[in-house]
């Protein structure tokens, strides 16, 4: 063992460095001188005590991003809603409104229609109504009425036969309201037709004829004439049916006869069935009977066609 020195010194701490393999100085620390020891003795290395590891820390929560994503989950579903909603009255509105225009424009197109029907059957009857006239035959048996149409300039008009058979004077009452004499030009009675005379006057006014081959049924029609003696009295209606054959009182039939539906009475006989273009397509001549009552059917009533009055006139003015 060494002699110790009259100083003692305590004992050094080495403080912990980290081994390396080359040797590293310090600048500016003075050398340190290092206590004598005995042999064999080895002070272990003391090393400060190391940082004391800490309990980990929680990560804190973030509860405003929380608060703020369910704050915008709502703001999206209310405006998605709202949109939803704006987007349903848009196409409700629009539904609505083309609803209504449609309406409207169905209102207006029937109310045209209605419009231009009457307008159709106003100018027909104005264009055959002055060729109506009214006939008034005494005969042995008393008087009877009935109507005829103006088919010419000379002045003659058509009717029935059933009209003037038996005839001994037949007056003439004009659409004016004047009344001429008329005389019987022929007759034919299997189609129950029938043409008198008056002399021509200024401004007469000549049916024309139309072509009833081309009626079709459901189409529609007015009869022209003098119901119960009402002059120049107009009713409407179609045409129910076509080549009808009916068997008159007389005992007489007619083939491919027009049914029709519109009001035929008494009076009514030997006038004018016309189309919407106020052309001659029939001359009314009978109306069914209920058998049961013994009264004129109402709606049943038929009429020669004018193909048919066309063949007949010229027969009868031929003669």
């Amino acid at each position: 063992m060494l002699p110790e020195e009259n100083e003692v010194y305590g004992a050094y701490t080495l403080a912990y460095q980290p081994i390396s393999s080359a040797s590293v100085g310090v600048l500016d620390d003075p050398p340190v001188t290092h206590a004598p020891m005995e042999q064999g003795t080895v002070q272990p290395p003391s090393y400060p005590p190391g940082p004391v590891a800490s309990s980990p820390i929680p990560p804190r929560k973030r509860r405003g991003r929380a608060g703020a994503i369910l704050l915008l989950t709502l703001v999206l579903a209310l405006i998605f809603s709202v949109g939803l909603f704006f987007g349903w009255e848009f196409a409700h509105n629009r539904s609505s409104a083309s609803t209504t225009t449609r309406t409207g424009a169905t209102a207006t197109a029937s109310s045209s229609s209605g419009t231009s029907l009457e307008a159709q059957q106003e100018a027909a009857i104005a264009k055959i109504e002055p060729a109506v006239v009214e006939l008034k035959v005494t005969t042995a048996q008393g008087e009877q009425i009935g109507s005829g149409v103006i088919i010419d300039t000379k002045g003659d008009i058509v009717t029935n036969n059933h009209v003037v058979s038996g005839q001994q004077s037949i007056e003439v009452v004009l659409y004016n309201g004047s009344t001429e004499q008329a005389q019987l030009v022929g007759t034919d009675a299997a189609d129950d037709l029938a043409v008198v005379r008056i002399l021509p006057f200024a401004h007469m006014t000549v049916a024309q004829l139309g072509d009833s081959s081309k009626l079709v049924v459901g189409q529609g029609v007015l009869a022209i004439g003098n119901p119960l003696g009402i002059t120049e009295t107009a009713t409407r209606g179609i045409v129910s049916a076509l080549n009808r054959s009916v068997t008159e009182s007389t005992g007489t039939t007619l083939s491919h006869v027009i049914q029709t539906d519109a009001a035929v009475n008494p009076g009514n006989s030997g006038g004018a069935l016309i189309n919407l273009q106020g052309q001659l397509i029939g001359i009314p001549t009978v109306t069914a009977v209920n058998t049961e009552s013994n009264t004129a059917a109402n709606g049943v009533s038929f009429a020669i066609p004018s193909n048919l009055v066309a063949t007949g006139l010229h027969q009868i003015l031929q003669q």
